[in-house]
């Protein structure tokens, strides 16, 4: 399942660099989360990167976009193909 940012981001830039997947970008208002590009680090780390560094634990599982290990590594596998 891809994660999602929520409305209590302050926007205070730490997420964005720990994403190896280059996911997260600024949106309108906070930092969004690419789902065709989040792994939830799967391949990379053993945990999500971003919710690690997130200081108001605004980054939660996306329900809108559920996905077993074996798909989120499977997209792993395609961006780095890419």
């Amino acid at each position: 399942m891809a994660l999602k940012i929520i409305d209590t981001c302050i926007n205070c830039d730490a997420c964005p660099a720990e994403c190896p997947n280059d996911a997260i970008a600024m949106g309108s208002m906070i930092y969004e989360i690419d789902p065709a590009r989040c792994t939830e680090c799967v391949g990379h780390y053993d945990e999500p990167q971003c919710v690690t560094v997130c200081p108001v634990e605004c980054i939660v599982k996306d329900p809108a976009h559920e996905e077993s290990q074996e798909e989120l590594q499977a997209k792993f596998e395609r961006l780095q193909a890419a």
